[in-house]
């Protein structure tokens, strides 16, 4: 189970807007490209021993970038906005 969880769940996503919207109990995280809404949800649980209520996958696009003159490429993947009751929370550490 604990692979698993390793797999789906790779880091809290951390922003300034997630930062301000997890006061409402809401925490994104960055997940595994073929994470699903119910991996993620049984993932959340065992790492943090909370339930989620609801969870979103966003899909975050592949960006163009310049550096020093040459173009690149920052990798997209996939995001999860997990939503909690009111009273649970996830600290990050």
């Amino acid at each position: 189970m604990r692979d698993i969880t390793l797999k789906t769940i790779k880091e809290p996503r951390v922003t300034e807007k997630s930062s301000t919207v997890a006061e409402q109990n809401v925490y994104t995280f960055n997940v595994a490209p073929s994470a699903n809404k119910t991996e993620v949800k049984k993932a959340i649980f065992a790492l943090y021993k909370v339930k989620p209520t609801k969870v979103n996958i966003l899909p975050v696009p592949q960006k163009s970038v310049m550096s020093k003159g040459k173009m690149g490429v920052k990798s997209g993947g996939k995001k999860a906005v997990v939503y909690l009751k009111k009273g649970d929370k996830i600290e990050f550490i």
